[in-house]
């Protein structure tokens, strides 16, 4: 950016004093007529002095305050040139406030073009997400108003298909719901002690079938089973439930699933909940983007087992609203572990 330096006191100052020198010496080495006319002189260059000396200052100025004023209508905000001003006159601090306005309206125009792009992207994946059930439900259907249905051989799978993506509409429906709660802070967390270990076993109860169905070894391990965390604890229950979903979701058969309670080697009030896996890992370049919206490592194995790709970007949402954050390690090829910290009570 140009550099715009103003000076106005300092050399409005030297400018007078040069007059009232040209003036003081016309008048003292004359006398009479002459020295009228030398003083008159001399007034008139001085005056003259003054007058280029403020308008070229004042000229300086204008332009900077000009050059801001457009730059920032037309949003060339790399244009914008740097006013280096020393405040002395009202001139300078309006060029100040201008030139700091115009670095607030940079911000917040860039910001706003990002959510606006960010507003895109996530329509784009909606659409995506929500076509795709439901353009299969729709073949399915046709199929069986086609005459399928009078087939007892394929009527009842293609009805167990339609209805696994309504499901899958279903389950998208809810986390979209949830995620928009979350994000404007209308689902508030209601933060109690609870026991932590009581809340693990239930998350394993519930998913221990689902790792059964696939072949997976899914174990709960606790250091302190009578430990009490603060935080809302159905909330950090489903956060449990979803990292655990993963952990299942992203594995081989015969890999292990852990949920693990463990005491903080570095902070004594607070415990540490971790679920690892022996699965397929996750890619370098993917780890920082997986609680992003709808962004899945494996898209294919993602839609095969049911996944919307909203389930860490609510795990993140919930962990957020308990002062924590996820924490994600991963070996490509080897497996993932995903780990939080929780108060103690």
């Amino acid at each position: 950016m140009a550099g715009i330096g103003l000076k106005a006191g300092g050399l409005t100052f030297a400018a007078v004093l040069f007059a009232v020198f040209v003036l003081l010496a016309g008048i003292s080495g004359l006398s009479g007529p002459e020295s009228a006319g030398i003083a008159l002189l001399s007034a008139a260059v001085a005056f003259g002095t003054v007058w280029l000396s403020m308008r070229w200052l004042m000229a300086a100025r204008f332009e900077a305050l000009r050059r801001l004023m457009r730059a920032i209508t037309e949003k060339h905000f790399d244009e914008l040139p740097e006013v280096r001003s020393s405040g002395t006159d009202e001139i300078d601090q309006m060029l100040q406030e201008v030139a700091a306005a115009a670095e607030t309206i940079e911000q917040e125009f860039y910001r706003l073009m990002r959510l606006e792009n960010y507003r895109k992207e996530f329509i784009g994946d909606i659409s995506h997400e929500l076509k795709t059930p439901i353009f299969a439900i729709q073949g399915f259907v046709e199929t069986l108003l086609d005459g399928a249905l009078e087939d007892e051989n394929v009527n009842r799978v293609f009805l167990e298909k339609a209805m696994k993506n309504v499901n899958r509409l279903t389950i998208l429906t809810n986390d979209l719901m949830e995620i928009a709660k979350l994000e404007t802070g209308e689902l508030k967390s209601h933060i109690r002690p609870f026991y932590i270990a009581d809340c693990v076993q239930e998350v394993q109860d519930t998913l221990q079938y689902r790792a059964a169905e696939e072949q997976l070894a899914f174990s709960v391990q606790t250091d302190e089973p009578d430990c009490r965390v603060m935080g809302d604890r159905n909330q950090l229950r489903q956060v449990m439930v979803n990292l655990v979903e993963n952990a299942i979701k992203y594995n081989r058969p015969g890999g292990k699933v852990t949920l693990r309670v463990q005491r903080s080697p570095d902070h004594a009030k607070k415990v540490k909940v971790s679920v690892e896996d022996t699965g397929i890992g996750i890619a370098p370049e993917h780890l920082e983007r997986v609680t992003e919206r709808f962004f899945r490592v494996d898209k294919s194995r993602s839609r095969d087992k049911g996944g919307t790709g909203l389930g860490l970007s609510i795990v993140k949402h919930i962990l957020e609203s308990h002062g924590s954050s996820l924490q994600a390690q991963s070996v490509y090829g080897q497996g993932s572990v995903f780990s939080f910290y929780l108060k103690k009570a």
